[in-house]
This record gives structure tokens, C-alpha cells and sequence, in this order.
């Protein structure tokens, strides 16, 4: 059985560096119905329980025009997750993997990252489906989903292909 916090057979630890201040700011919570990793979805699922984000302020907002999209990039600080492991045995089978080709929450920056399926927004809270994260989570920051949001600003070079003609175009005018 999987324990909090152990380092299995092969895993691999290093001391990290001392932190420096990268200055994120939490811009509210995520409240789900797990308090353990142990009984925590390890990815999300559209048909889950709806959990709530609570906004702080002064950043509510900044929700103004989220309810357009019916999926968004939920991005939160995995607060209880050890950050020193650079080699994972997932299955405890002796066999390891380097922490960048798992999506594991022990990280050396423990973001974590799902995409969330909005049902409702009450005010400051998002009602939502789809997290894999403790309750009390620290967010970081919220994102229409990628593949729903077409940008606002106006085109740029860098948005074309190069050879496209229309990239062409635009770099003539810049």
C-alpha cells in the first residue's frame, strides 16, 4: 500500500537548493471532498463531485466573462507534496522514472494543473468538475481551456507559420 510521503525501492531524493522568491500569489482556494493523496483522484474526471474555487479579492474581478466557456486550465500550488524526488517508482515495482515524465504531484515546483468543466459561478466561487487536488489547495491562477479560446488581440508575426503569406504580410507592416 501506498504510504504519505515514503521514498520507495530505487526512488531517488536530492537535497533542493534553497528556495528564492518567485512571487506568486494565491489567488484563492480550492475546496474538494479529499483531505488525503491516499483517497484523491490522481487525474480528474469530468463526472466527478462538484468542487468549489473560491476567489480572493481583489481578484473576483477578473472572473467577469469566464461563464462563455465551459472548460477551463484550473493551475494550483500542490502545498502538501514533497519536492525532492528526481526518480519515482510509481507502481513500487523497483522500476523508475524521471519526475518530468509522470504527472505525479511530487515535483520540484508542485503545480498542479487540470481542466476543469465549469457548472456554475455563485459571485466569487466557481462551481466546478474535473479537480484532483486536496481541499484547501492554494490556487494560482485560472484559463479558458486552449482549445476553446480564439485571442482577442490582434494578430502578431509570431502567429502564423513561417512561409505563411499572411505572416509575411504582417512582418512588412512591422
Amino acid at each position: 500500500m501506498v504510504r504519505e510521503n515514503e521514498i520507495r525501492k530505487a526512488e531517488m531524493a536530492v537535497e533542493p537548493p534553497p528556495a528564492s522568491d518567485a512571487g506568486l500569489v494565491f489567488i484563492g482556494r480550492i475546496r474538494t471532498p479529499w483531505t488525503s493523496r491516499l483517497t484523491c483522484p490522481r487525474q480528474g474526471r469530468a463526472d466527478g463531485p462538484i468542487c468549489r474555487i473560491e476567489l480572493f479579492e481583489p481578484w473576483v474581478a477578473a472572473l467577469d466573462g469566464i461563464e462563455r466557456f465551459e472548460r477551463l486550465e484550473v493551475l494550483y500550488w500542490l502545498h502538501l507534496s514533497r519536492r525532492d524526488l528526481v526518480r519515482q517508482s510509481p507502481a513500487d515495482d523497483g522500476q523508475t522514472y524521471g519526475t518530468f515524465s509522470l504527472r505525479s504531484p511530487v515535483r520540484p515546483n508542485p503545480i498542479g494543473t487540470s481542466i476543469a468543466h465549469l457548472v456554475g459561478r455563485e459571485g466569487p466561487v466557481l462551481l466546478v468538475r474535473g479537480l484532483d487536488c486536496l481541499d484547501d489547495t492554494p490556487l494560482l491562477d485560472l484559463k479558458p481551456d486552449r482549445s476553446l479560446f480564439t485571442p482577442i488581440a490582434p494578430p502578431q508575426p509570431g502567429d502564423f507559420e513561417i512561409g505563411d503569406s499572411q505572416s509575411a504580410a504582417m512582418a512588412e507592416r512591422t
